[in-house]
């Protein structure tokens, strides 16, 4: 007989399923509601990391902005928002000029982002040990960067701070600083008594001995051996360790190029840095004859030679770049003071130069005499430290590889003549031509120097031009051009050639040797058995813009290079006036906050 459930085990049943579908209901809105937490508390992860790299993205815009105003001479202005007067960025609460709020985009997000400056700012300070550029004097400054991230409902991402040290270095405190790759490799005994710095690979070897005691730093690789061949000196390449002078790995198997390791050299403790950041530095525009470069609009003095008429003509130019009639009268009327010639056969360019001739002593005198050259400012006008002298030639191949030069003589004192005269501070003779040096300078009562140009060149106390160009030829005989002892205490730059017209290892084994740093300063005549006194530093941008003769093409045997780092430089007080020098950004905080 069929059994018929009853009414209530029907309801029972139906009461139960209800439960489970309640049940099942309720998993399913709990699915659904976890999942859609989990949905927007990843789409909150992803807005909040997208913020956090927009938000970083505009500290970065703000850090590279200060470094390229410091690199342009310039100090980054203020001030930035103040709490003080509420919410930054808010109402008139947005700062001014390099240090006010601005907004950056990245994808679908903004920052807004400001600056506030260190009160203390700058404070002189002496690298620490064990940091790249250690023991070197520095200008610091410190900021602090606010950035905060938005998305595209204005709704706030993240936050983030961070204080920045600015560090600007001069380029005069290195024995030797290049922007390329270096070679050292001197015959005689070679003492550098600074720090040694390569914007690429440094390679180093000695005829008898090289000692370094300062601090050597690449940011590419450094080499025991040559570079235009893959051979190598058994002779001692020294570095101080600090304590003492501690010798570099030897030469590879069979006196070959070797590649030196960090492994190799972690006996210097610190002493030699090999792969650090690439330090940025002025262009060789920057010493470019036009308005709104540094070395041009702060000269005291532009004192151009004009041959873009039939007779050649010296003029005084004025900051805009136009002559000054009166003074360009007044500095003609200066007898010997300054004049034309052409006469100077360089062998290296092949070629007769052009050149703006400079007499120093009677330049100071009639400056002295005369205030249509400098207005208001005296010998001793200190406002970058010292006298900046522009020289220059203005012709129809300033701007190529042309047979121009600017040459600087009667300089042993840095001074006029004039009884009364005030007494010069220091002085930095810069040109973007070829530049020579033509006896002593700064021999006597020694001042803060410099010379900056295309290329360096250095003349001897006995240098004439007969030397070098007689009967209408070139005098290739070296004999005919002896040279004597002469001293220069003078920091160069300088365009220097590159050993096979590459950086890094595609340069390698071209057999071009550039000359290295032992040839920077270009030679004329035969200086076997004579002296060349040099303390200063030698820093080298470029490869020449406006010479290409090769090193080899010179006439002339090397000095006794009695050559040295000016430690005098350590002393910023007594630097050249407006030295160079690069600046890097040191991170000393960093913040994060997300909102979410």
């Amino acid at each position: 007989m069929k059994h018929t459930p009853s009414s209530d085990q029907q309801g029972f049943a139906l009461v139960t399923v209800l439960l489970l579908m309640a049940l099942l209901m309720s998993m399913l809105v709990g699915y659904f509601a976890l999942t859609s937490i989990d949905m927007s508390t990843t789409q909150s992860t992803i807005d909040s990391s997208s913020g956090f790299y927009a938000a970083e993205a505009g500290l970065n815009i703000r850090a590279e902005s200060i470094r390229s105003t410091f690199i342009g001479y310039n100090r980054p202005s203020g001030p930035g928002p103040d709490s003080a007067f509420g919410t930054p960025c808010e109402g008139f609460n947005a700062g001014y000029n390099d240090f006010a709020c601005s907004w950056h985009s990245l994808s679908n997000h903004r920052s807004q982002t400001y600056v506030n400056e260190d009160a203390g700012n700058p404070s002189q300070i002496v690298i620490p040990r064990g940091e790249p550029y250690q023991n070197l004097n520095a200008q610091e400054y410190l900021y602090t960067l606010s950035s905060v991230a938005y998305n595209g409902d204005q709704d706030t991402e993240a936050i983030l701070e961070m204080q920045l040290k600015s560090r600007l270095v001069p380029l005069f405190q290195f024995a030797a600083f290049y922007n390329k790759d270096l070679e050292i490799l001197p015959g005689p005994t070679m003492t550098l008594a600074g720090p040694v710095h390569v914007n690429g690979d440094l390679y180093m070897q000695a005829g008898a001995a090289l000692n370094i005691h300062g601090q050597v730093t690449t940011t590419g690789d450094l080499y025991r051996g040559r570079k235009n061949n893959d051979s190598c000196s058994t002779r001692d390449v020294n570095v101080i360790d600090p304590g003492s002078l501690r010798t570099l790995p030897s030469c590879a198997s069979g006196n070959k190029r070797y590649h030196v390791q960090d492994s190799d050299v972690t006996a210097w403790n610190g002493m030699i840095q090999m792969g650090v950041d690439e330090v940025t530095i002025p262009a060789p525009e920057a010493l470019d004859p036009t308005p709104g470069q540094t070395y041009w609009d702060k000269a005291d003095i532009r004192i151009m030679l004009n041959l873009h008429s039939g007779t050649p003509v010296v003029e005084i130019r004025n900051p805009d770049g136009t002559v000054d009639a009166l003074g360009s009268a007044a500095l003609i009327g200066c007898s010997g003071a300054t004049s034309y010639s052409n006469t100077f056969y360089n062998s290296r360019e092949d070629t007769l130069i052009d050149m703006l001739e400079v007499d120093l002593d009677d330049t100071l005198d009639c400056i002295h005499s005369n205030s249509l050259l400098m207005g208001s400012r005296q010998l001793d006008d200190s406002t970058e430290g010292g006298l900046v002298f522009y020289l220059g030639v203005d012709g129809p191949n300033d701007t190529v590889v042309n047979s121009y030069g600017v040459r600087v003589s009667d300089g042993a004192e840095l001074a006029s003549s004039v009884a009364g005269a005030p007494t010069v501070q220091g002085m930095t003779v810069v040109t973007n031509q070829a530049m020579y040096t033509w006896g002593d300078f700064n021999s006597v009562n020694k001042k803060p120097a410099a010379f900056l140009g295309d290329s360096l060149n250095v003349l001897s106390n006995n240098w004439d031009d007969s030397h070098s160009y007689s009967g209408g030829v070139e005098v290739t005989n070296r004999d005919l051009r002896p040279a004597t002892d002469t001293t220069i205490n003078a920091a160069f730059l300088g365009g220097t050639d590159l050993t096979g017209g590459s950086d890094g290892t595609a340069g390698q084994d071209s057999g071009n040797y550039n000359g290295g740093l032992e040839n920077y300063p270009r030679f004329h005549e035969k200086w076997s058995g004579k002296r060349l006194t040099y303390r200063g530093s030698f820093v080298s941008l470029n490869v020449p813009r406006h010479v290409d003769g090769t090193w080899s093409s010179q006439i002339y045997s090397p000095p006794i290079r009695d050559w040295g780092y000016d430690t005098d430089f350590n002393d910023a007080a007594n630097l050249p006036p407006l030295s160079p020098r690069f600046v890097y950004l040191r991170q000393e905080l960093f913040v994060r906050q997300f909102n979410m």
